[in-house]
């Protein structure tokens, strides 16, 4: 598809099995060669969400195009299309890693010749050439996942959908799978669902996420975007070598950009609309005495959103509240308190 093509329009999906509600409305988009992050703890629906998305579930409400194609009356062709790495490797320890990638391969519609060729360069590509003709019963869990992962790429899909692609791997592996995903967007222009715990990991790759608990949708935007709906101000603080005078702190709150000023132990935390007012709290300080010697503005990281959204998800499933999901297509983010 296109850059920038709509690869994944889904609305309202709902699943459910015995034991509860899995997912409730979901609503979410993704364009060709980003990269989307599904957030939230065991439980959330993030691996349903990819189930159903892949046309493995069908759902109890809601509609979705993945690729242009129904999931749930096309999946057999959609998956021709995309690649699937579960958290669990899934291999077939009578085989060989080659083999497990050559059956697949021929599953696929791929010649002998070709799964054993694509297979070969891909587990080269992992560091597990000099493992291709050893069974996997004996592999680690990193091993295990570096085949699966190769399985997954096999026939060079549209459309990724990762859970867990480094859980398991030692710190190299797991650089080098987080630079294959980001060569595969930004290079290949592929799309990528991609499943995480680890938020370093996902504000990284991910141009999106979508944070998701109990089933819901909490938030989907940009990191960035989903910062400014949380904090409507822009902290700073200010080390003047001791806490700020009460008379300081006063003429900082008195300025009419500033929102909120307090004493910290070695000067002063100020919470300004804009970035762009920081030079003016600062010549505020000197121009009434204060020696500033070093300004430390706070920009909240993705674990500082993702927290957050995590707080008032879990406010508001106290409260009984019933946030709906965010809108297909939305461009900033969509926030439930």
């Amino acid at each position: 598809m296109g850059d920038g093509a709509l690869v994944i329009d889904c609305e309202g999906l709902t699943r459910s099995f015995p034991s509860g509600v899995a997912l409730d409305g979901l609503t979410l988009d993704a364009r060709a060669g980003e990269v989307i992050a599904l957030l939230g703890p065991n439980g959330a629906g993030k691996t349903t969400t990819m189930r159903l998305l892949n046309g493995v579930l069908h759902p109890d409400h809601g509609r979705a195009r993945v690729l242009g194609l129904d999931p749930w009356t096309q999946g057999e062709e959609l998956r021709r299309r995309t690649g699937v790495l579960t958290e669990n490797a899934g291999l077939d320890e009578r085989f060989t890693a080659l083999e497990n990638l050559e059956f697949v391969g021929r599953l696929r519609g791929m010649t002998e010749a070709e799964a054993r060729r694509r297979g070969g360069d891909l587990l080269e590509r992992f560091d597990m050439g000099d493992r291709a003709d050893v069974k996997v019963q004996g592999f680690s869990t990193g091993q295990r996942k570096r085949v699966a992962l190769a399985r997954a790429l096999l026939h060079d899909p549209e459309l990724l959908f990762l859970d867990e692609p480094t859980s398991g791997l030692d710190p190299a592996a797991t650089r080098d799978v987080v630079d294959l995903i980001g060569s595969l967007a930004n290079d290949l222009g592929r799309t990528v669902v991609l499943c995480t715990h680890f938020l370093g990991e996902a504000g990284h790759l991910a141009s999106r996420m979508a944070v998701l608990f109990h089933g819901r949708l909490h938030a989907f935007g940009t990191p960035d975007d989903l910062a400014a709906e949380l904090w409507s101000s822009f902290e700073v603080g200010l080390d003047l070598g001791a806490p700020a005078a009460p008379g300081l702190v006063r003429h900082l709150a008195e300025l009419p950009f500033v929102r909120q000023a307090t004493a910290t132990d070695d000067g002063a935390r100020v919470h300004v609309g804009d970035r762009k007012e920081v030079p003016v709290v600062v010549a505020a300080c000197v121009a009434a005495g204060a020696s500033v010697y070093a300004v430390d503005p706070h920009d909240p990281n993705l674990e500082d959103v993702y927290f957050a959204i995590e707080a008032a998800a879990t406010a508001a499933a106290t409260a009984g509240a019933e946030p709906p999901s965010a809108p297909a297509g939305a461009a900033g983010p969509e926030l439930v308190p």
